[in-house]
């Protein structure tokens, strides 16, 4: 079989083909695209037409490659952000980007009318101002016309899959990163919409990962020149991809290493203690009806953020001999606590780690090579907190750290995370979430019986490296201030 996954990422988007002959799955790149946000009137939007348009050359790429004929294609995003569409289908306005300021004070606004308390134990989801919720009530705060024209609201791999096929449905994965969908039902909490005066018409038929949803529209094939290729609703949440496949054989810990950072584990039932609430992890959709117990940390963006930063400057010396430069650059000099409103969106990344060091009390690197390793050194203290409130509240020890996606790339912070956790850590494969979005469509096919098959096929597909503890002197004691600095 060969299937097209499309993986659309905060930054970029790439179609990846995979051919599977029954034992072996292998994937080739076809076509890779910038995703970059608009910021037009004030706003930072998401160019969604250009996305569709580059997954329409990613299709005729893929059928230029000589492999054979398309026989699935599938798309997956990131969570929370949605576009709105008119009683006619037609799109109202490109979708809003979650770094916008539109969600500014949205939050807290919410939980003065429903508390924390209710929300996390109606949906189970970590709490963060960019969450669909707060997207939600703060467009009808700021642009309620807008809200009374639309009649569909779709997240974002739901909406291209209606561009594709016509077909609105919503992906049960990316639905419970909205922060209303029932953790009981696993349905739209439409009362709690009510309760916040937010349109619950608005929402469509939930379905499960991994089933097939409707095939190209004619006037795609046309403008394309393929085949009416099957739609699938993969795990549509690009992590749930990911988590996919994490090429595990028992109980595991996971973090998905990108833009964003996602650490957790994969569960039966969700954990809605008063502990998950406090430390801040979320409750969200897995494949085969599992749950992501997970928290979301801030990632690689604290990494880009530094090199646009030095690159506007002359002084970005390549990946490679920063890499390098970080590992030169005194240990443990500085430390910052990854997920702090200041990083979310700063003009300057580098001034937003001097900031927040002199109002902490500590002294800020000075060269980008030390501000680099602070970067790591924190993102790696931030994995070894979030392990071990996962292993509390798990109750499950355990023997490692499966490390998927992008960022496995990065072996400074991989080799780094094995020395914070004292744990090894089992790297790859890179292209995990394009993989898992190939496993979606091979279950929803027949292909394959289980998520579990899946995995094995993933073992026996790609190699994973191993990166055991080394150089263990002084995390503890960093560890320590890292606490210290205040919550994450």
């Amino acid at each position: 079989m060969i299937a097209l996954a499309f993986d659309l990422g905060a930054s970029s988007g790439k179609a990846v083909a995979g051919q599977f002959d029954g034992r072996r799955l292998q994937v080739q790149e076809v076509h890779r695209f910038r995703n970059d946000p608009v910021r037009v009137s004030g706003r930072l939007h998401w160019d969604i037409l250009r996305l569709l348009h580059e997954i329409k050359q990613g299709i005729a790429a893929a059928g230029t490659t000589g492999l054979g004929e398309i026989e699935s294609l599938a798309v997956d995003a990131w969570g929370c952000d949605f576009g709105l569409l008119d009683r006619y289908g037609e799109l109202i306005g490109n979708p809003i980007h979650y770094r916008d300021e539109l969600t500014r004070g949205a939050m807290e606004e919410v939980l003065q009318i429903v508390p924390r308390t209710e929300i996390f134990a109606r949906t189970g989801c970590q709490f963060m101002p960019l969450n669909t919720l707060y997207q939600l009530y703060a467009l009808r705060q700021a642009r309620a016309d807008t809200l009374e024209r639309a009649a569909t609201l779709l997240l974002i791999p739901d909406l291209i899959r209606f561009f594709l096929t016509g077909e609105a449905t919503t992906e049960a994965t990316i639905a419970s990163t909205t922060q209303f969908l029932s953790i009981a039902t696993r349905d739209w909490d439409r009362a709690l919409l009510e309760r916040l005066g937010l349109p619950a018409n608005l929402l469509t038929a939930v379905v499960a990962p991994a089933t097939p949803a409707g095939r190209l529209l004619p006037e795609v094939v046309g403008e394309i020149g393929c085949a009416a290729i099957p739609v699938a609703a993969v795990a549509g949440h690009d992590t749930a991809s990911a988590v996919a496949a994490v090429p595990a054989d028992e109980r595991f810990a996971f973090l998905s290493s990108g833009t964003w950072s996602l650490f957790g584990t994969e569960l039966e039932r969700p954990i809605v203690d008063e502990r998950a609430l406090t430390w801040n992890f979320g409750n969200e959709g897995g494949i085969a009806g599992t749950y992501r117990l997970l928290r979301n940390i801030m990632g690689l963006w604290l990494v880009e953020g530094c090199r646009r930063a030095w690159e506007r400057q002359g002084r970005w010396p390549g990946y490679e001999a920063m890499s390098a430069a970080a590992l030169e650059a005194p240990a443990f000099q500085a430390m910052i606590i990854p997920n702090d409103p200041s990083f979310l969106n700063p003009v300057d990344m580098p001034d937003a780690i001097a900031a927040f060091c002199r109002a902490t009390g500590q002294r800020p690197p000075e060269s980008p090579a030390s501000v680099m390793r602070s970067v790591l050194e924190s993102l790696a203290l931030a994995y070894r907190l979030v392990f071990e409130q996962t292993e509390d509240l798990t109750g499950y020890r355990f023997p490692g750290l499966h490390v998927v996606g992008g960022g496995t790339r990065n072996e400074v912070l991989l080799q780094f995370t094995a020395d914070a956790i004292g744990r090894p850590v089992w790297s790859g494969p890179a292209e995990a979430t394009a993989i898992g979005n190939l496993l979606g469509q091979l279950l929803a096919s027949g292909r394959i019986a289980s998520v579990r098959e899946g995995r094995a096929l993933v073992r026996e597909s790609f190699p994973v490296r191993t990166f055991e503890p080394q150089a263990r002197e002084g995390w503890d004691e960093a560890f320590h201030r890292f606490r210290a600095l205040g919550s994450m």
